[in-house]
């Protein structure tokens, strides 16, 4: 009995140990494979905040008064909301977040960065302002202006050969322009022409009479 159960129990430590019952040996990638790559990370939107990642500051994330506080001084009333977070800037950083109610400045937040020195107690208020989230409308990314030219704002060039312009289609193209100009003009001369002979008989008519007038 002693000797099969030794025997069991080699043969269990066996099946353990071999390769067919081992998930991980399984699975490797061979020596001709190469490994999966991570996908890739998303872009942030242009304008956007990139935060740390860490621990904030407890003694600087438990400053929300004093935050809270900074912010209003440059807020008019009502315009400060709920406090939304704290996000570690680096040591002893630590930047607060609240919900913006001004008008015009949805999805915005203000935000009051905190510090303090080392073993210090004291926090200090060193920047404010109002920060865009996620939720924020915002200018799309700058694009160069060589850029901006699409395929369908691009018009193609009809180009005339020698043989399709003639003599005949570039008078045409001249009265066209020209055409409705020349005849304004010529009436205006012919007006002026004719106020011009009345003129002329009106005097040959003033001659005669002081003749007539002289001979008497």
């Amino acid at each position: 009995m002693a000797s099969e159960s030794a025997q069991d129990t080699k043969g269990g430590k066996g099946a353990q140990g071999s390769p067919d019952s081992a998930p991980d040996d399984a699975q490797a990638p061979g020596n001709g494979e190469a490994p999966a790559r991570k996908p890739a990370a998303e872009k942030p939107r242009a304008g956007l905040p990139v935060w740390r990642t860490g621990k904030p500051d407890a003694f600087l994330a438990a400053a929300v008064d004093t935050a809270r506080e900074a912010v209003q001084g440059i807020a008019n009333p009502g315009e400060v909301g709920a406090h939304l977070g704290a996000k570690s800037e680096g040591d002893r950083v630590v930047t607060h977040l609240f919900e913006s109610k001004l008008a015009g400045y949805g999805g915005w937040q203000w935000y009051a960065v905190v510090t303090r020195n080392s073993r210090s107690k004291i926090v200090t208020v060193s920047e404010l302002g109002l920060l865009p989230s996620e939720d924020s409308i915002l200018a799309p990314e700058w694009v160069p202006w060589a850029k901006r030219v699409r395929p369908e704002d691009e018009t193609p060039l009809v180009e005339e050969t020698v043989g399709d312009v003639t003599e005949e289609s570039v008078q045409a193209d001249e009265d066209d322009a020209t055409g409705p100009a020349d005849a304004d003009d010529a009436e205006a001369d012919d007006d002026e022409a004719d106020d011009a002979e009345a003129d002329g008989e009106g005097d040959d008519a003033d001659e005669d009479d002081a003749d007539e007038a002289g001979a008497e």
